[in-house]
């Protein structure tokens, strides 16, 4: 037993030595793992704590200096073993030189993207079936952006098998391309393909420019948690075919504002909400629009498992013969996000 005490005793001081102790400006003391320096926060991992953010403003000192990898402005990386020191960064004696310098653990540029599907059946008194998949794939390079969706809604019902009616098939799949010139600023290129039998809509094509601006990037808030949010400004030409013969032959043109914001909250950063605006308004006829907004939230369930829960809005300012200007979608799934 007396064996069994000196090995823990031991192996709790191996543990501590290999430990990063961080000293804060108010002298509270922390123990555990350091990792990747982003803007002016750094990465914190503890057993008691979990992983939070600390501002490297709010540090007296940190006990072990690390390897950081260091991107200067002209796109060249090296690494360097930095220490902070009084909220500043220092290589050996001297404070480490910052004015050069694009960004520190830059987070390696690799592709994101998540496939999420729901399906509903009744039998019995009610004949139903109702799916649904969605997916997204997007990049960020330094300079770049690239997000692309697809999505398939179809659900079909009735009192059974053989009089059972189609009351959703839709179809979407868009791509957007983002050039930053600046830190925020950007301009796009984007283009869009929609079908909707229910809409008798056979076909609408759209392709479109503009700008925009990034307010917030992954920005973390100490009260609130991590923020993004975006604007754009742009121009589009359209393209619609309904299956009742009606066509704009050519094309028109409208302009396009749309934003997306997302969020993760401090206090459960297993949970995103987001909310995604688009508004475009013919530029002939202003009172003609056609509009999209969603808002929602997924949550992570086991691994990279989550649960998206979402509702989805479609309107048409002039629609196809007698159909409704909204459709409403109410989305729960499972999904893989990578």
């Amino acid at each position: 037993m007396k064996k069994l005490g000196i090995a823990a005793a031991a192996a709790l001081a191996m543990g501590t030595a290999f430990a990063d102790k961080v000293t804060m400006n108010g002298g509270s003391i922390l123990v555990g793992e350091t990792g990747a320096i982003s803007g002016n926060v750094i990465k914190f991992k503890s057993d008691d704590l979990g992983e939070i953010d600390l501002k490297l403003a709010n540090i007296k000192s940190i006990d072990k200096a690390r390897s950081h990898t260091v991107q200067f402005n002209d796109g060249t990386k090296s690494d360097r073993v930095l220490a902070v020191k009084d909220g500043e960064l220092w290589q050996g004696d001297a404070k480490f030189d910052m004015s050069n310098v694009k960004s520190i653990d830059p987070i390696p540029e690799k592709w994101h993207g998540s496939v999420n599907a729901a399906y509903t059946a009744a039998r019995g008194n009610k004949y139903e079936n109702a799916a649904t998949i969605t997916a997204n794939v997007n990049r960020r390079w330094e300079e770049d952006r690239f997000i692309g969706d697809f999505g398939y809604y179809y659900s079909e019902s009735g009192t059974s098998g053989g009089n059972s009616e189609k009351t959703s098939d839709r179809w979407l799949l868009s791509a957007q391309h983002d050039h930053f010139w600046s830190a925020k600023a950007y301009h796009y290129e984007n283009a869009r393909f929609e079908r909707d039998d229910i809409q008798d809509l056979d076909s609408r094509f759209r392709v479109g420019l503009g700008g925009g601006y990034q307010w917030l990037e992954n920005e973390v808030f100490e009260t609130t948690g991590k923020w993004s949010f975006n604007q754009e400004l742009g121009v589009n030409w359209i393209r619609e075919e309904y299956g009742d013969g009606e066509s704009k032959n050519g094309g028109f043109a409208a302009l396009r504002y749309a934003h997306h914001l997302g969020y993760i909250p401090k206090w459960y950063d297993n949970v995103e909400f987001f909310h995604n605006f688009e508004i475009l308004p013919e530029i002939d006829e202003w009172e003609k629009f056609l509009a999209y907004s969603d808002v929602g939230f997924a949550t992570k369930l086991i691994m990279d498992f989550d649960l998206l829960v979402k509702i989805e809005w479609d309107y048409n300012s002039q629609p196809s013969g007698n159909r409704k200007k909204s459709d409403y979608r109410y989305i729960v799934g499972l999904g893989y996000k990578w």
